[in-house]
């Protein structure tokens, strides 16, 4: 007789050094306290995150997977085969939501393939509270992960999606490597009209949290450090 399987858990964590349990639910803590097997995105800051969550739980007994940009994908189905052994697995990205612009949407897929069921916890995801906070369309809105690195591809794919902002009246999120966030702002002051509105999200849930928007013309006048600061942007042409 085939016995049941386990679940598969996105489990979310802090965005970044806040107590667990000032922005994540009890139902979070409760599933980490039950569940010995973990897919993660770097095995050190996941059971960093786990021992501040249930700081009684030994270290010891968890069996642990990495993935990222390095994991084969002939690795992926071994990683749920716990839960076709009836364990419960849960998924912990390095900040936020698994499977938010995180490689354990991998996982999840599988597990759809397999039957297994999928439970999402509640916890801050950092484009959903931008949103939140930006005053822009929250019913038509695109993340577009990372903008190109060289500056005149930069500055075409900004251009871009401050056409796509205007004609679909969407707004447009994006993040960059945090020692880049200055000349992320620098870029899209010079490049975007200067009535394009620009929403700066950093250090969200932090004490240090900065959430302003403006537009491109506004931010010309305004001096902020976002220097290795985890930073969120959106714009929106209004």
């Amino acid at each position: 007789m085939d016995h049941k399987k386990g679940n598969l858990y996105l489990i979310p964590c802090t965005l970044g050094d806040t107590p667990p349990l000032e922005v994540l639910p009890f139902l979070v803590k409760k599933a980490v306290e039950e569940i010995d097997h973990y897919v993660v995105e770097h095995e050190k800051s996941a059971r960093r995150f786990i021992k501040s969550i249930s700081p009684n739980k030994g270290q010891d007994q968890l069996y642990i997977s990495e993935i990222n940009k390095f994991t084969p994908n002939d690795e992926i189905p071994l990683m749920i085969h716990p839960c076709l052994e009836g364990k419960d697995v849960g998924v912990i990205s390095d900040a936020g939501c698994p499977g938010i612009a995180d490689p354990g949407a991998l996982i999840v897929q599988e597990a759809h393939k397999n039957g297994i069921k999928v439970v999402p916890l509640v916890g801050p995801s950092s484009i959903l509270l931008a949103m939140m906070a930006s005053g822009f369309n929250g019913q038509n809105f695109a993340f577009n992960g990372y903008l190109p690195i060289d500056k005149q591809d930069r500055k075409t794919a900004i251009k871009r999606l401050e056409k796509l902002s205007g004609e679909y009246e969407q707004a447009q999120a994006f993040i960059e490597t945090p020692y880049r966030n200055n000349q992320m702002l620098d870029s899209l002051i010079s490049s975007l009209n200067g009535n394009t509105s620009i929403c700066v999200a950093c250090d969200i849930t932090l004490s240090t949290e900065y959430i302003k928007t403006f537009t491109a013309n506004e931010w010309k006048r305004k001096k902020v450090d976002l220097n290795k600061r985890p930073t969120l942007f959106i714009i929106q042409k209004l």
